[in-house]
């Protein structure tokens, strides 16, 4: 029921506000409602995007042979502003299968729809208050869409230390310290647990912070965000960054991601179990570059606990470096390891990819391949086809 009422909300809100835009407004990428109020009250853009997926798999010795083919992501994207432009908000919804798993205890085993649902507040000049449920700032890797990855998913490094998104407030701010030496801190307090958490507070509370240095000034168009050097930086443009989390109290495996400490699956009273606990902490190092046409990006993440037997930790690596001739099409390369302490999962991952640009990151085919060495058992190979429309 809950999902035929947003596909209600949506439709209606298409047939409302569609019939307002033409041939010469509409832009791939920018929208299919792009609408704001005659009083300049209120704005609303609705962007909807999919991903389509074929993965095949193998031994390195080329035995057992697998494949699968999914639609891996459908999204909606509403965001825009409400009373005034300082005040702005945004509500991403996700409805493939791939999107909806992960429900469990912590949300009354309902389908994750929600990805993104917050107010963004410009009180000051330069100062900037979120609240609501969003991305937190740790790596870089994260903060990327996944509809604007250099590759057709994100690293080994992600996929281990990432903390993902959770419901909290947010505090950014930015300044020059020099004309063109930018810095920006954002530092945010969440509940620890993830996304989508409709029990009570089992843990303590994430911090997390981040500092980003870019001492050649902004990239055009936001261009340290999304993979590659689409916009061939004329200039050296660099974006260096520090983030740090502390999980207080954390209840999961990788702190606020993964399976609980304790297995909370069907119980009626999910507050009366002793959940078990203990304090996380996650750095991460990262430099992004780029200059015409050639982009490159660093990570490095480390993970430690008060009590080992209860968060995975250690560290992830994770270079990769892309060239674009021109704007059409790209050749990278990447290189991630995963060395945790429990030797559970650890693995180096080397992908070759290529990926062919027909309206940038909005309309546009990608492909790699991955060879995957583990340390406690077979390696693998990894070939992905990936087919990106966002409207």
């Amino acid at each position: 029921m809950g999902k035929k009422i947003v596909f209600l909300l949506l439709f209606t809100t298409f047939k409302i506000f569609g019939q307002e835009q033409n041939k010469e407004t509409f832009t791939i990428g920018k929208g299919i409602i792009n609408h704001t109020s005659h009083d300049n009250l209120w704005s609303i853009q609705m962007n909807a995007r999919m991903q389509l997926l074929s993965q095949f798999e193998t031994s390195s010795q080329f035995k057992n042979f697998e494949s699968s083919a999914l639609l891996r992501r459908a999204r909606f994207r509403l965001k825009g502003f409400l009373y005034s432009p300082k005040i702005r908000y945004k509500l991403e919804l996700g409805f493939s299968n791939h999107d909806m798993r992960g429900g469990g205890s912590a949300n009354h085993q309902t389908p994750l729809i929600i990805y993104d649902a917050l107010v963004i507040w410009e009180f000051a000049k330069n100062f900037e208050f979120w609240f609501g449920q969003a991305k937190l700032p740790g790596n870089i890797e994260r903060v990327i869409s996944s509809g604007s990855l250099q590759f057709v998913d994100r690293s080994a490094l992600n996929s281990e230390f990432n903390i993902d998104r959770e419901f909290g407030l947010w505090l950014r701010h930015q300044f020059n310290l020099t004309d063109t030496f930018l810095m920006r801190e954002k530092i945010a307090i969440s509940q620890g647990e993830g996304r989508n958490v409709t029990i009570q507070n089992s843990g303590g509370y994430q911090l997390t912070s981040r500092l980003e240095f870019l001492p050649f000034g902004k990239f055009k168009e936001n261009g340290a965000f999304f993979g590659s050097d689409l916009q061939r930086e004329k200039k050296l443009k660099a974006l260096i960054g520090v983030g740090f989390s502390l999980n207080d109290g954390a209840t999961k495996e990788r702190g606020s991601q993964g399976d609980y400490f304790l297995n909370l699956d069907p119980v009626q009273d999910q507050h009366a179990l002793e959940m078990l606990k203990t304090d996380a902490t996650t750095l991460f190092v990262d430099a992004t570059l780029k200059y015409q046409g050639f982009s490159f990006l660093g990570e490095y993440a480390d993970r430690k606990a008060s009590d080992k037997t209860l968060i995975r930790t250690g560290k992830g690596l994770n270079l990769s470096m892309g060239y674009m001739p021109n704007k059409n099409w790209e050749v990278s390369a990447r290189m991630a390891s995963i060395s945790l302490e429990q030797d559970t999962d650890n693995r180096k991952e080397y992908t070759f990819g290529f990926s062919r640009y027909f309206v940038g990151h909005n309309f546009k085919v990608q492909s790699d391949l991955s060879c995957i060495d583990f340390l406690n058992r077979k390696d693998q190979l990894v070939f992905r086809v990936q087919v990106e429309l966002h409207l």
